[in-house]
């Protein structure tokens, strides 16, 4: 399989990445930056979502089976912040936590169409979808509950021409970015709202996200897989 993993340079992203490479695929990586490795586009653009599948494309000889959309940003913002600050934070999390995902998607639907129908989209959604998160981070719970309800629509509105879409949806998760809270005393609080008694790894979640694109059965297209250890249940 030919595979484009947006946010591959860390975390959920890097571990899929990793994974996905090390069972043969053919993998291409994105991240804001870039490096040897990795595509660079700042998916705040609105420019950067086409550019970035553009480059993919020929790196992979034109052709794209899986698109992994996990480049996301979790940025707080006050609900007593001025409204220029409020409404930036707002636009900046909706263009990279749903407009990147679905200009990337829209993008590979009319690829797979093109040669012919068939290929995989999977979205990197949270927990905070179904449950919410906190009053810090209405923007970040909100794309990605709209994030989920793309992913529903893509999974009915193109299962016909054999082009499915799946979601996977973590709960906290350990990377570079948690580790330093999750060793003071934010960690003995979120681990204890969790009944599985720890967080889930990168690991975990990218062995969800490597099924989702190689090995779910194509009848589950539209389904949203939870990695939260229990902290939320539906």
């Amino acid at each position: 399989m030919n595979i484009l993993v947006t946010g591959a340079s860390r975390g959920i992203g890097a571990a899929a990445f990793a994974l996905l490479q090390s069972t043969g695929h053919q993998i291409v990586g994105h991240s804001t930056r870039g490096d040897d490795r990795l595509i660079p586009a700042d998916l705040a653009d609105p420019a950067a979502p086409r550019a970035l599948w553009d480059a993919a494309l020929d790196r992979l000889g034109g052709r794209i089976d899986v698109l992994v959309n996990n480049a996301g940003i979790y940025e707080a913002v006050g609900d007593d912040a001025p409204d220029g600050e409020w409404h930036s934070a707002w636009a900046r999390t909706l263009a990279i936590n749903l407009q990147a995902p679905a200009d990337l998607a829209r993008l590979a639907i009319a690829h797979f169409r093109l040669r012919g129908g068939g290929g995989r989209i999977v979205n990197v959604a949270s927990r905070a979808a179904f449950r919410g998160d906190s009053p810090q981070h209405w923007h970040y719970a909100a794309s990605k509950a709209a994030l989920v309800a793309m992913t529903r629509t893509i999974a009915r509105g193109y299962a016909a021409e054999q082009i499915l879409a799946y979601a996977v949806a973590p709960g906290f998760t350990v990377s570079e970015m948690t580790e330093e809270y999750l060793r003071g005393r934010g960690g003995a609080q979120v681990v204890a709202d969790i009944p599985l008694g720890r967080v889930a790894s990168a690991d975990e979640v990218a062995e969800t996200i490597r099924w989702l694109a190689i090995d779910a059965p194509a009848s589950a297209t539209g389904t949203i897989i939870d990695v939260n250890g229990a902290s939320y249940v539906r």
